[in-house]
C-alpha cells in the first residue's frame, strides 16, 4: 500500500513509571509498558511506515508493533525497517514470534525474557493477544538495574527494607541500648532460673562432684550448635529463604553433630574417669542438646520475624536462655537415671 501513511495510536495511558504507560500493579510488566508507540498494519510498506513516523512524538519508537484490529502480529525494530527496501511490507520485516508477556508478569522475569530473545522492546498482551503496550529498552535497563541492586542487597544480608537494616549499624548508643537491653534482661532471668535448676539437683552434685565437670562443656556445645543454625536461619530470612526449607537439613545435621560429639565424649570419659554411667549420661545429653538446639535456633528467628521484630537482636539471647535450661534439665535427668 505504497504512499499510505502508517497508522499509529495517539492514545496515551498514564502510569507512574512512564508517561504513556499502561495501567498495572507496581513490579509487573504492565506498570512499565507504554501504549504511545508506533502501531502499523502488516500490509503497509516500509516507505509508508517511515513517512508516518516523521513529525510524531512517541514514548518509544525503537520497536514498531504490527497489529490487526489490536491483535499483535509481530514486532519490527527500527534497524530492520531502515535496512529494508522501501517497497517491502511490514509482515516481511517484522519478527512474527516476538517475546511477549502478560500484564501481570513479574518485572524481572519480563526483562530477562526480552534480553534472552535479543529484542530492544517487550510486548505486553492480554489473554486474547491484544496489545496492551510495549516496554521500551530504557525501562528494561532500569528494571534489570533495580533487580540487580536488590539482589546484591539481599545477598549482603539486608532485609528487603534495606534502610531499616542499615540503621541498626549507625544508630546512637542510646538506641542500641534500647534495642538490646530488654532481650538481655530476659537472658538474666534465664540465668537465675538455671541457678534454681542447679540447686534442685544439689544431691546429685554432692554425691558425685565429677558430674559438675561436664555442665559447662555440654552447655557450650549446645549453644555453639544453636548459634551456627541461628546464623544460617537469619541469613536465609534476609535473602528470602523460608525456615521450612532449613528444618530437615539442619535437624539432620544437629543429630549427626550430637551423635559424633556424644560418642567422642563417651570414649574420653570412660577412658579417663572409667565411669560408663556418667559417660552415657554426658553422651545422651550432648546428643539431645545438639538436636534441640537446632530446633530452638530455627523456631525463634522464625517467630520473631513473623511478629515483626529483628531476629538479629532477640533470637540470640532467647535461644541461649531456652537452650541452657533444656540442656541442664536433660543432663541431670540422664545423670539421675544412669549415674549411681
Amino acid at each position: 500500500m505504497e504512499g499510505q501513511e502508517a497508522v499509529v495510536t495517539d492514545k496515551t495511558i498514564p502510569a507512574p513509571a512512564l508517561p504513556g504507560s499502561a495501567n498495572g500493579n507496581p513490579g509487573t510488566a504492565a506498570a512499565h509498558a507504554t501504549a504511545n508507540v508506533p502501531i502499523v498494519r502488516p500490509d503497509e510498506s516500509v516507505d509508508a511506515v517511515l513517512r508516518g513516523l516523521r513529525g510524531r512524538h512517541f514514548s518509544s519508537a525503537s520497536v514498531v508493533a504490527v497489529c490487526v484490529d489490536g491483535e499483535l502480529r509481530g514486532l519490527a525494530t527500527i534497524e530492520r525497517i531502515l535496512a529494508a527496501p522501501h517497497a517491502a511490507t511490514m509482515d516481511a520485516v517484522m519478527d512474527p514470534e516476538p517475546p511477549v508477556v502478560g500484564p501481570g508478569t513479574d518485572q524481572e522475569s519480563a526483562a530477562w525474557r526480552a534480553v534472552r530473545h535479543g529484542e530492544p522492546g517487550l510486548a505486553v498482551v492480554d489473554a486474547d493477544g491484544r496489545l496492551v503496550g510495549l516496554v521500551p529498552p530504557q525501562r528494561l535497563l532500569e528494571v534489570l538495574l533495580e533487580e540487580h541492586d536488590e539482589d546484591l542487597a539481599r545477598m549482603g544480608g539486608f532485609m528487603r527494607d534495606a534502610a531499616a537494616a542499615r540503621s541498626a549499624t549507625v544508630e546512637t548508643v542510646r538506641r542500641r541500648l534500647w534495642h538490646r537491653l530488654p532481650w538481655l534482661a530476659v537472658g538474666l532471668v534465664g540465668a537465675m532460673l538455671s541457678a534454681v535448676l542447679m540447686g534442685a539437683f544439689e544431691a546429685e552434685l554432692s554425691a558425685n562432684l565429677v558430674v559438675a565437670y561436664f555442665i559447662p562443656g555440654i552447655v557450650y556445645l549446645a549453644d555453639a550448635v544453636g548459634t551456627q543454625t541461628e546464623a544460617v536461619a537469619i541469613r536465609g530470612l534476609s535473602v528470602g529463604v523460608g525456615i521450612r526449607r532449613l528444618v530437615a537439613p539442619e535437624t539432620l545435621t544437629g543429630l549427626m553433630v550430637g551423635a559424633m560429639l556424644g560418642g567422642l565424649m563417651f570414649a574420653v570419659i570412660v577412658g579417663v574417669w572409667q565411669d560408663p554411667g556418667l559417660a552415657a549420661a554426658v553422651a545422651i545429653a550432648t546428643l539431645a542438646a545438639s538436636s534441640s538446639a537446632v530446633l530452638v535456633a530455627l523456631a525463634l528467628p522464625w517467630l520473631l520475624h513473623r511478629l515483626g521484630h529483628d531476629p538479629a537482636f532477640g533470637s540470640g539471647p532467647l535461644a541461649t536462655v531456652v537452650q541452657d535450661l533444656l540442656t541442664i534439665v536433660v543432663y541431670f535427668a540422664a545423670v539421675t537415671v544412669l549415674v549411681r
